[in-house]
């Protein structure tokens, strides 16, 4: 053990920070080894350790998790008041989504998708337990083995793989799934069916930067554009198609369970290069075209619509698709009146696609909208969507034009558009280059904290409390990818700005749960965020609904006030975490800390592992 400090020995102190940090990075170099042999597989793996590490590692046994502030702050002694423990939920909770939970789905109406909404549970039903991981779970292949393989025992559906047994989404093979890359168009695989739409967008360049996949399946597209530098945004409803978004994110790529129901989508307008629906089953042309004036709403100015499947070229396909060409020849006849009253432009027909640009400015098309009598929205601030009714209106283009856009990757450390024209209030062009600066300087000290942290470990990243994007851009790697979290409480709206670096996020709630599968993410990051929730609701449901969505072994980073992060460590010390407090990075003085955590591998009716 290491001797006790002296409270007037700086000199001791700063030997002890040292330690901790030595013994944090080897903790998490043990942790990456153990992960990539796979949970209980590690016969050799105490030879290889020694070998990569010059048997350096011996400091694990003595790593000590309580609070360290360098003598300058004295902590709480948790001894005082017992902490709490929370127990593990039932086992069939595994795959427990709150605010899509299937019984209470059922109890509202169907009417425009309206119990596939969100419908998160009140107070009193509200689970204060920690969602168990199913027997036989397995860390997720390292991407890119994950875009094609899946191991069953993580989700153990295979309803899909009979279902879509001709379409070529997914097949069961032994112990994985595996997914050849089809889909319901593409039935040749995703990328033939890029290549098709290539010939028409801008995808190679990077003018097409952030897609909006509606309706995405198992987000086969979104997997396969990663490697031409688009990330996609997918979202699918949680419904007959059991695990489909579970099964995205399994993949590790990017994708929420939502649906295009009578509430505006959680994403800011301008938001998105292109919006795709392959037979996503969304009715385009029914109430007055209100779904494709949202797909509006979050189109940027040129931005590309596709449409792939019923009713494109019915006259060929009614029989195949087995539905009345009267009703598909209507259908498609209020798809293309929506489109020109919005001004889109059609760029191509063929086969069961078609594509469709939006303007670049609203000047060439006020004379055919007031012909046309459009009603535009009037609401002062089009990215105001939470919990907000989708309205059959037109969002108006914004004065400042979106044309000075750069194309990606130059767009990341760009000044969007948003903060150049003074868009959001208190941020000007220099204040957004020091925050950009600030983050290239906290990620390079979480580096050196966890230096698996870019080594591709950690592909499914969360920023619960964004920003303007500088965490993930500080990270930016084709190994990783980062859903960035704009509070619907923060004191600015910057999610708009996010997205004109290049990158995806969403707004969120966090009194409430996020619209995503148990054991999403491998690493959360959480800035400030306890200090913007204290006092507005529950921090142990917020830490709670943190443990539900992060993986076995996963890792946190939380940095705050030091004296929120005392009262987060305490409830953490009762959720199967391993903790350790650290310094500012500027030093002990600073009174912003940094607690990072892993979560303990556990599953449902088994033991937990710990480190300590």
């Amino acid at each position: 053990m290491a001797p006790k400090p002296n409270p007037g020995d700086n000199r001791t102190r700063s030997s002890i920070q040292i330690f901790i940090v030595a013994g944090l990075c080897c903790f998490f170099y043990i942790l990456g080894a153990w992960q990539r042999s796979g949970f209980g597989k590690a016969d050799n793996l105490a030879m290889e350790i020694t070998k990569n590490t010059g048997g350096d590692c011996n400091i694990i046994s003595n790593l000590n998790f309580e609070t360290h502030h360098g003598g300058e702050i004295t902590s709480t002694d948790d001894s005082v008041s017992e902490k709490k423990v929370f127990k593990p939920c039932a086992p069939k909770y595994t795959d427990y989504t709150p605010c899509q939970d299937q019984r209470r789905a059922m109890t509202f109406p169907r009417d425009n998708m309206i119990y596939r909404e969100r419908h998160c549970p009140p107070e009193e039903e509200k689970l204060h337990c920690l969602i168990p991981a199913p027997k036989g779970y397995v860390t997720p292949f390292p991407w890119p083995k994950s875009r094609d393989y899946v191991p069953y025992a993580n989700a153990p559906y295979k309803s899909l793989t009979v279902e879509k047994a001709i379409q070529n989404w997914v097949q069961y093979e032994g112990n994985v799934f595996r997914f050849p890359g089809g889909g319901t168009q593409f039935p040749q695989g995703a990328d033939k069916y890029i290549d098709q739409l290539a010939s028409v967008i801008p995808i190679k360049n990077g003018t097409v930067r952030t897609l909006l996949d509606t309706g995405c399946g198992v987000a086969s597209l979104g997997a396969y554009l990663w490697s031409r530098n688009v990330i996609a945004m997918s979202f699918a409803p949680r419904d007959s198609h059991e695990a489909q978004v579970q099964f995205a994110l399994e993949r590790g790529v990017p994708a929420v369970i939502g649906v295009l129901g009578t509430i505006k989508v959680p994403y800011p307008s301008r938001a998105f290069d292109m919006a795709h629906c392959s037979r996503c089953l969304i009715p385009w042309g029914a109430n007055d075209g209100k779904y494709l004036m949202e797909v509006d709403r979050v189109l940027r100015p040129g931005g590309y619509w596709v449409l792939s499947g019923p009713p494109i070229n019915w006259k060929v396909n009614y029989k195949a698709w087995q539905r009345p060409k009267e009703e598909l020849q209507e259908e498609q006849r209020q798809i293309e009146e929506a489109a020109k009253m919005l001004c889109w432009e059609k760029k191509y027909e063929k086969g069961e696609i078609a594509i469709w640009q939006k303007r670049m400015d609203g000047d060439s098309c006020h004379s055919k909208q007031d012909e046309s009598q459009v009603t535009f929205c009037k609401s002062s601030d089009p990215d105001d969507v939470w919990y907000q009714k989708m309205e059959t209106c037109v969002t108006p283009y914004p004065d400042t034009s979106s044309s000075a856009l750069k194309n990606f990757p130059e767009r990341l450390y760009a000044v969007p558009p948003r903060v150049a024209s003074g868009s959001i209030p208190g941020v000007s062009a220099e204040k957004y280059q020091e925050d950009s600066n600030k983050w290239k300087k906290h990620v390079k000290a979480y580096k050196r904290i966890n230096r698996l942290l870019d080594s591709g470990r950690y592909r499914n990243i969360m920023d619960m409390n964004a920003g303007l994007g500088g965490f993930a851009a500080a990270l930016q790697s084709p190994k990783l990818w980062v859903m960035n979290v704009v509070p619907t409480i923060a004191e600015r709206s910057t999610l708009g700005a996010v997205y004109e670096r290049g990158l995806i996020g969403i707004y969120h709630d966090w009194c409430e749960a996020f619209s995503t599968y148990p054991r999403s993410y491998d690493l959360i990051h959480a800035n400030g965020l306890f200090s913007l929730y204290n006092n507005k609701c529950n921090l142990e449901d917020i830490l709670l609904e943190m443990d539900r969505i992060l993986r076995p072994e996963g890792a946190v980073i939380i940095r705050d006030e030091v004296d929120v992060l005392i009262k987060v460590k305490k409830i953490i010390g009762g959720m199967r975490w391993d903790t350790k407090m650290m310094d500012h990075e500027d030093g002990p003085l600073v009174p912003e800390k940094i607690l990072v955590a892993v979560k303990q591998y556990w599953v449902a009716g088994g033991n937990s592992t710990s480190t300590q």
